[in-house]
């Protein structure tokens, strides 16, 4: 069963017969007729009660009949969707948690308030994750920390960064080589703020000895205040903590200070809906240069 099988027995039941359907569809009757008995074939049942040239539905045939109106329908609007430029439907996006917590809330909420009639779904991981989510076909785009691979992906600058490494009030933070903090607290391999992390632990020839994973940034910064040990984060997601005045903050050095976000696509995939992001995006960077 095809829609183009569906389209023949709904002309023959609109037309009243196989002649004048022929006619409508600019078929040959043989053709027409042909790929009725195939339908029946196919389905199993008689769809039309046959009395010389006039055809009348039997039950089975009322009963398609219903579904073929249906099946054709949601074909149309498919076809429609294909070619309309409105963002609609589901939008799966995918983002690092701290650009969840920190920097998405105002961008998705404008986006929300212009286009009210798209599902939005959201998936935290980091950028290793999210961007094998876009190549499966699980997500449509993501917010990720550079670097990320340039060939399958379209990417477009979102937020700047600034990482620092944050420490308890009262930790014993020693700068000299050899006496860096022993224990460091980070998410799971992938996170980009870990591996910034361990890169300074390896420029200055050392390692940690303990390394503990949590699962989100609250957490984290709960142990380091509590003296566990020493965390790399973006500094905007301490806005965020309640607890921010127990912490110190660390800058890294010039040249190690900066992290990009970007949002990424699979190349040759841009929708509407991403096209509908990108504006919310730009108008916000606009929005912001003006308060500045």
């Amino acid at each position: 069963m095809d829609l183009s099988g569906l389209r023949i027995f709904r002309a023959v039941v609109r037309e009243g017969g196989i002649t004048r359907a022929a006619e409508r569809l600019h078929r040959v009757q043989s053709n027409v007729t042909t790929r009725i008995r195939q339908l029946e074939d196919d389905l199993g049942a008689p769809l039309f009660i046959r009395e010389g040239k006039r055809l009348h539905l039997t039950p089975s045939g009322q009963v398609l009949l219903g579904y073929a109106d249906r099946l054709l329908a949601l074909a149309d609007d498919a076809r429609a969707a294909m070619h309309d430029p409105r963002p609609r439907g589901t939008f799966r996006l995918g983002a690092m948690e701290s650009t969840a917590a920190v920097r998405l809330p105002g961008s998705l909420n404008e986006f929300h308030k212009r286009y009210p009639e798209v599902v939005l779904e959201l998936r935290i991981g980091n950028p290793e994750t999210l961007a094998k989510a876009i190549l499966a076909g699980e997500l449509d785009a993501a917010f990720v920390a550079e670097p990320i691979a340039d060939a399958p992906f379209e990417k477009l600058h979102a937020f700047d960064e600034e990482p620092v490494i944050v420490s308890a009030n009262d930790y014993p933070w020693l700068v000299k080589k050899g006496s860096s903090p022993r224990c460091v607290l980070v998410f799971e391999n992938g996170c980009p703020h870990r591996k910034r992390l361990e890169d300074w632990y390896a420029k200055r020839g050392e390692m940690p000895e303990r390394t503990v994973e949590l699962g989100s940034y609250h957490a984290m910064l709960g142990c380091v205040v509590a003296g566990m040990g020493i965390a790399l984060l973006p500094e905007s997601v301490l806005a965020t903590f309640p607890e921010s005045k127990r912490l110190t903050i660390h800058r890294l050095p010039r040249g190690e200070n900066r992290s990009e976000t970007v949002l990424i696509w699979r190349k040759g995939a841009g929708s509407p809906n991403i096209q509908a992001l990108k504006q919310v995006l730009s108008d916000g960077r606009a929005a912001s240069r003006r308060e500045r």
